[in-house]
């Protein structure tokens, strides 16, 4: 009995943090947001960060690699909304690959329970969000590789594994080498050699 309705609280919180986060992204559409900037609420508080050259050259690369392993039809969303486990969060990640099952809900919204892979580029910003809140909320969905590739550091960060809220296996590739990913759900060797720095 217990477990039920500890399982209905979690759903009535679930609603209410859509509810929020709904309400949130309509006001945002109503106001007048420069052009070339994203918008996404990370535990209740909005970001608006600009795109830069750097940040989308990255993320094509990103999306070539996935293009040219699995196909042009492959489920990838970029800066797309996707609620994601913990207090409002909203995100829109600069690369969401999603199972090829993956269906949109009767709201036109992506499950997290669909992402396979997610890939952010790092702004100078809202670094702090990829590395740890975003990190966390990719890790307690399950999601079973997180990326971030950071051109203030010129290295990309790689997770893995994620068990009881973390990722167990973080590992890290200077620009210019290549990141084996084999053996995980993208399984490619991506290439950094012209991820651009900033």
């Amino acid at each position: 009995m217990t477990v039920v309705e500890t399982d209905r609280i979690e759903m009535a919180d679930a609603d209410a943090n859509t509810e929020r986060l709904d309400e949130w992204f309509e006001r945002l559409e109503r106001m007048p947001v420069p052009e070339g900037f994203r918008v996404e609420i990370v535990g209740g508080n909005v970001h608006m960060t600009p795109q830069r050259n750097t940040h989308w050259q990255i993320i094509r690369r990103i999306l070539w690699a996935l293009e040219d392993r699995f196909g042009r039809e492959v489920m990838v969303l970029t800066d797309v909304r996707i609620d994601f486990p913990g207090h409002e969060n909203g995100f829109c990640p600069d690369v969401a690959m999603l199972k090829d099952s993956a269906q949109e809900d009767g709201e036109g919204r992506w499950k997290y329970q669909d992402v396979t892979f997610v890939a952010e580029v790092i702004s100078k910003g809202t670094a702090a969000n990829d590395y740890d809140p975003k990190k966390t909320a990719y890790a307690v969905a399950e999601v079973p590789l997180y990326l971030i590739a950071d051109p203030y550091q010129g290295r990309c960060h790689v997770y893995t594994h994620p068990k009881d809220g973390a990722y167990t296996t973080e590992t890290r590739v200077d620009f210019g080498g290549e990141i084996d990913l084999t053996g995980t759900v993208i399984d490619l060797i991506l290439k950094t050699d012209d991820f651009p720095r900033d």
